[in-house]
Order: C-alpha cells, then sequence, then structure tokens
C-alpha cells in the first residue's frame, strides 16, 4: 500500500527542499523530508532501510555513465578525424624534430597516426574507467545489508543498468571514481600535447 501511495504523491518541490536543508545542513536527508510531507504517512516508509551514500552514490553512478558517453563520443569523433587526416597526409613531408630542433624528415602521416594510437589508448582508459565507475550500492549503512537484502539491490541495480559493488561500505568504493579522475586527466594531457604540437608546426 506504501508503494502505491509513494508512486501517486511523490512530488520533487526545490524550494521545500532547500527551506529543509537549512535547518538540517543535509541534502539527501532534506530531499527525503520534502518528499515524504507531499507522500503522508506513506512517506515513512521512502529511505527505509537506507543510508544516504545509496542513494548519492548510486545516483553519482548514473551521472558519471552519462558524463561517459558524452566524452566517449567526443573522442570517437576526434580519432576518426584523425585516422581520416593520418591516411590523407600520408605522403605528407615534414621536417621531425627533437629538442625542438630539426631533426630527420618524417610525414605529417606519421605524426598524425602517432596521435591517432595514444587518442586510442586513452579511450580504452576512459572506457574501462567509466564502466568501473557504474556501480551502485544499496545495502544499506556500513554496507551490511542490515535492512535490505542483497537480492534486492541486485535487482534495482539491473534495472539501473548498474553492477553492484561487491564490498561496498558505508560508500561505494573510492578508488572507481579516481580512475575516471585519472583516465581524463591522461586524456586532458593527450589533448594538451596535441595543441601544443600543433602550434609549434
Amino acid at each position: 500500500e506504501a508503494l502505491a501511495a509513494i508512486e501517486e504523491r511523490a512530488r520533487v518541490d526545490v524550494a521545500r527542499i532547500a527551506e529543509i536543508e537549512r535547518t538540517t545542513e543535509h541534502d539527501v536527508i532534506a530531499f527525503v523530508s520534502a518528499v515524504a510531507e507531499a507522500v503522508g504517512p506513506e512517506g515513512r516508509y521512502l529511505h527505509l532501510g537506507l543510508t544516504s551514500s545509496d542513494v548519492v552514490d548510486t545516483g553519482l553512478a548514473l551521472q558519471l555513465r552519462a558524463a561517459g558517453d558524452l566524452l566517449l563520443r567526443g573522442v570517437d569523433g576526434l580519432l576518426a578525424a584523425l585516422v581520416a587526416r593520418a591516411r590523407a597526409e600520408a605522403g605528407t613531408l615534414m621536417m621531425g624534430r627533437t629538442h625542438s630542433v630539426h631533426a630527420e624528415p618524417t610525414t605529417l602521416g606519421h605524426k598524425l597516426a602517432g596521435w591517432a594510437f595514444e587518442l586510442e589508448r586513452d579511450r580504452v582508459r576512459l572506457l574501462r574507467a567509466f564502466e568501473e565507475a557504474a556501480a551502485g550500492k544499496i545495502s544499506g549503512p556500513v554496507g551490511t545489508y542490515s535492512h535490505l537484502a542483497p537480492d534486492l539491490e541486485a535487482e534495482v541495480l539491473a534495472e539501473l543498468g548498474l553492477a553492484v559493488d561487491p564490498v561496498s561500505t558505508q560508500i561505494v568504493q573510492r578508488e572507481r571514481h579516481s580512475a575516471v579522475s585519472a583516465a581524463v586527466a591522461i586524456t586532458g594531457g593527450s589533448l594538451e600535447r596535441f595543441a601544443t604540437e600543433d602550434r609549434h608546426l
């Protein structure tokens, strides 16, 4: 009965959430309290057995997956352009450089092919990192399933298209997010190098 009431009456009122958060100084408590008010008595079941990280970390996994899709589309577009240009410029002679001075001759296609292979490695790192970050948790306080069963977590996360963190604690393990940051930084370093080289040329 509570589920039906929650589905029918749940509303998100951003102004009310902000008002509650000024008192609680906790974003999830403010959100849950505001939605529970809209639901009525059955609202007490809205967050039962959860910890805030069940909501926040699972939501973050969804956001990271969407961000990854955007970044990978951009990388794919650049990669296709680099491959096409490397092939088109395969015979375009130019000076190679070492320590910023002229060295042996090379071709522009050779240089761009090197960029393409580097960007492909960046793409693999990004893909792997975003796949690993697409993990959530609904295992409750300290991850012990004290209120909710693991099969419920598996069912909900499968519906969201997320993996289950096999041993979560209060949070999803943070090295997942660190790997995303590292992969983005490495890719950014590649792009900076390409841009600087382009300017020097």
